[in-house]
């Protein structure tokens, strides 16, 4: 018994010891890296600075290099190799892009997704990317693009700025960029219009809906996945909101699907080949690797990732576009001289339409709009698992069991790829000496991914956020409502936590 007891004692004198060494060494080199604690690892670290995870993890990353090697808790399979280095980046993106898919792992977490293009690899990938290519390529797509975009800015946007303008009141401009995205997108998508955007605020709980996925979708990532599945067998915390948030999609969808699919069937769709719902289907039926689920999953599916990544990813450039806009009024006057200049306007006269040729010309908002990016790229974060041994080439040896997190929030926030001038917004950085667009590579600015897998929705999103963007520098002045505390969202998409609180002023 005296044995056990001085053991029991020894044992207890080094747990301190060594959890007390920890601290002190922590204090006395100042190192923001977390500590390695004996069974739970760094994960203490994680969970303390959860609500500011992006700035935390570039903090972290800017101090070891670039790269960083997370160690999880024991048994937990958690541990992680966080890179944010260019080079690494264009060898896991595009150099050795075949050793890296999305695999088993990243299905797991983003199982909402089911079969869709941000789900996939391989051949149905390729598949999902040549058919929504072959449409997005379409002579007349560009057309409808802008049509619809005119549309709704006209008819539902521009009237809710006004009234909220004459009424003086403060209005969440995250959630009228969020409401406009989800019905511009639903309506090329589906030829449905949801009418989220409307001068009630009406709660559409798929709208609604995509904010609480995303939310926990980060949560898988940094939490052990015997958590979040018991969270999500007991109906608890985030787990609870995804699952709502499935059931939402899919009583917003199916519905949707059924109808187009009906209409097609009776022949009352125009340009029934310019349609994405024909190609998916005629992509459905050629399809015959694997197991996809009924016809009417997998346009779930198809459907949901595109919206995903066109209700989310513009509304949040835009709004902290604009938040970047108030911190800095002469960049706004730049950009509104611009648009006067090169779409022939006066001062006082409204901005109702402009074309993608015309859309070329504004080269001072477009670097705006990278800046933004920059620092706020849509997608904080993309997750790879290899198939095989590689070394990075930043010397670190990663292994099928390596769990690779690439931040794309810390490559934008890096002095040592960006200058010493790297926490300021300048448009000009991406200004060419003759004037034009200057082209960054993608592994230095991934905010449209990077590789084979870079977003083919690029020129559609520069198309939305420069019409939202001119229209409202042009006829209206955003003024932030003070005693904001602005900051990002703990999630995969970079959306401004609690919104984003302006008054409107109208211009013209």
């Amino acid at each position: 018994m005296d044995f056990l007891k001085y053991s029991l004692l020894i044992l207890i004198i080094l747990c301190f010891t060594y959890f007390i060494t920890c601290y002190l060494r922590n204090r006395w080199t100042k190192t923001s890296a977390p500590t390695y604690w004996p069974f739970v690892g760094m994960l203490p670290a994680i969970i303390l600075n959860f609500h500011r995870i992006h700035d935390y993890i570039t903090k972290v990353l800017i101090e070891t290099g670039g790269t960083f090697e997370f160690k999880g808790p024991i048994f937990a399979y958690m541990d992680m190799l966080i890179t944010c280095d260019p080079a690494n980046i264009h060898h896991i993106f595009s150099k050795n892009f075949s050793n890296y898919p999305k695999g088993p792992e990243f299905r797991k977490i983003f199982d909402i997704l089911g079969n869709g293009i941000f789900n996939v690899d391989s051949e149905l990938w390729e598949l999902h990317r040549k058919t929504t290519m072959s449409i997005m390529s379409h002579a007349k797509f560009q057309t409808l693009l802008e049509r619809n975009m005119w549309n709704i800015i006209e008819k539902r946007f521009r009237p809710i700025l006004d009234a909220f303008a004459e009424q003086g009141n403060s209005l969440d401009l995250q959630d009228i960029l969020q409401r406009l995205s989800f019905d511009s997108i639903t309506k090329l998508l589906l030829d449905h219009d949801p009418r989220s955007l409307s001068i009630d605020f009406p709660h559409v709980p798929c709208e609604k809906a995509f904010t609480d996925a995303i939310d926990a979708l980060l949560f898988r990532h940094i939490i052990p996945e015997s958590c979040w599945k018991l969270q999500k067998w007991l109906q608890i915390g985030k787990e609870k909101k995804l699952t709502q948030a499935w059931e939402a999609f899919d009583e917003f969808l199916y519905p949707c699907i059924s109808q187009k699919q009906e209409e097609l069937m009776k022949k009352t769709i125009k340009d029934e080949e310019f349609t994405f719902l024909a190609a998916y289907i005629k992509m459905y039926n050629s399809w015959n690797k694997g197991d996809l689920g009924t016809l009417q999953n997998f346009l779930r599916d198809t459907f949901l990732n595109l919206m995903l990544a066109g209700r989310d990813s513009t509304s949040s450039a835009i709004t902290w576009f604009f938040w970047f806009l108030a911190k800095n009024p002469l960049v706004e006057t730049k950009i509104r001289e611009e648009i006067q200049q090169q779409l022939h306007l006066k001062k006082e006269e409204n901005l109702k339409f402009f074309n993608n040729e015309e859309m070329l010309k504004l080269v001072y908002l477009h670097g705006a709009l990278c800046e933004t990016l920059r620092f706020f790229p849509s997608l904080s974060l993309e997750h790879k698992v290899p198939l095989a041994h590689d070394i990075l080439p930043s010397g670190h040896h990663v292994t099928p069991k390596t769990r690779l997190i690439i931040p794309f929030y810390s490559t934008g926030r890096m002095e040592t790829i960006w200058g010493k001038d790297y926490l300021e917004f300048k448009p000009e950085r991406w200004i060419s000496e003759r004037g034009g667009i200057k082209h960054e590579p993608s592994f230095k600015f991934p905010a449209f991914n990077a590789g084979p897998r870079t977003c083919i929705g690029k020129n559609m999103a520069f198309t939305h956020l420069k019409i939202v963007a001119a229209t409202i520098i042009h006829n209206y002045h955003i003024q932030l409502v003070e005693a904001q505390n602005i900051s990002p969202t703990t999630s995969i998409i970079m959306l401004v936590k609690h919104g984003l609180k302006v008054r409107v002023v109208k211009r013209v």
